[in-house]
């Protein structure tokens, strides 16, 4: 598929970008040689393919779960201007 000028400039209109024209010809270039690539893409068989989530079959090293830091809860809710039952009152802005 190959793009032309007035594609190149209702694309850029659409994507609120600002080119200059002689930059167009090689937009245009760049965007059907992206879209020949996809063209290529959607060409390859994949019927048979099971989608993956992380191409490395590896388990995801994990930290352990300790807590380390200390319960500050109170210390701040001191300082806060309104607070009920453990939480944190604040004006409604929604009318």
């Amino acid at each position: 598929m190959s793009l032309g000028p007035a594609e190149v400039a209702k694309i850029a209109h659409l994507a609120r970008l600002a080119i200059r024209e002689q930059d167009v010809p090689a937009y245009a270039r760049n965007l059907s040689a992206i879209l020949e690539l996809v063209e290529q893409m959607n060409a390859v068989d994949t019927s048979g393919i099971i989608p993956l989530a992380n191409p490395l079959d590896m388990a995801q090293r994990l930290r352990a779960d300790d807590v380390i830091e200390a319960d500050q809860r109170a210390h701040f809710q001191a300082i806060a201007p309104r607070v009920e039952a453990g939480l944190y009152l604040v004006p409604k802005v929604i009318e």
